[in-house]
């Protein structure tokens, strides 16, 4: 690592610093409130189910940057099984624990007692 650093690059870290503050504090600057469309507060529910399929999936799929032998990976059985748990009882309590403990449950004696 050089021991100065170039002008381009205090550059580059004061305009993306730059850009963060404004554009998140963006709705301050704003003497009214701002009102979300309808459609958008409808779209803004799925983000959070979004972002977590966008990180877990490829883990579960992928096997050092390749699509493995995906019926014998206890990752899948453990997601799938969770997911199972997930709708069968997700208008009752803890059903996150409950999904976990069951994605584990498949899980753990696939990898450790199969070696998958």
């Amino acid at each position: 690592m050089p021991a100065e650093t170039d002008l381009w690059t205090l550059l580059i870290i004061v305009g993306l610093t730059v850009i963060s503050v404004v554009t998140r504090g963006f709705f301050f600057i704003s003497a009214r409130e701002w009102r979300l469309p309808g459609w958008a507060l409808r779209g803004l529910q799925y983000a959070p189910i979004a972002a977590l399929t966008a990180v877990i999936a490829p883990d579960i799929v992928l096997t050092q940057g390749h699509v493995g032998n995906l019926l014998a990976d206890a990752r899948l059985w453990g997601a799938l099984a969770t997911a199972g748990f997930y709708f069968w009882r997700r208008q009752s309590g803890f059903v996150l624990v409950g999904a976990i403990a069951a994605g584990m449950a498949v899980y753990l004696p696939l990898r450790i007692g199969l070696g998958w």
